[in-house]
């Protein structure tokens, strides 16, 4: 397993071990079953503390990524399909709703900004569902 660790960034180092690690196990670089390395094992690898290290390691968990066997470890769980899925669909809603503030701002009307999403669908070669 390997992740990037960025100081110059804004985004907390326990986030970025998190979402490095979700990202590979979505992408299947990780495996079901795969152990990871000990909380201690990481955060020194790093060179991060402990508690960082668990915090990303306790997210992934109730997020249903990894389970721990104690004694024994943390380990790949098996992905959840519909858990990945609804979290996509968040993502999306998420940012439709900032377009849709910011089409506000720009008095661009609901006809219009349905326009816009109309002509982009076509353009990426996306199949419109009426």
């Amino acid at each position: 397993m390997e992740l990037v660790i960025r100081n110059t960034t804004n985004q907390p180092i326990y986030d970025q071990i998190y979402s490095q690690i979700k990202a590979q196990i979505i992408a299947g670089k990780l495996s079901p079953g795969e152990a990871l390395p000990s909380i201690r094992a990481l955060a020194k690898d790093l060179r991060i503390s402990v508690i960082t290290t668990k915090r990303a390691y306790d997210e992934l968990e109730a997020d249903g990524f990894l389970f721990t066997v104690a004694g024994k470890g943390c380990f790949v769980a098996e992905k959840n399909l519909d858990l990945i899925r609804e979290q996509k669909l968040k993502e999306l809603e998420d940012h439709l709703d900032a377009a849709v503030e910011l089409a506000a701002q720009c008095g661009v009307s609901s006809a219009q900004l349905q326009e816009m999403l109309r002509i982009l669908l076509r353009e990426e070669g996306t199949h419109e569902r009426d």
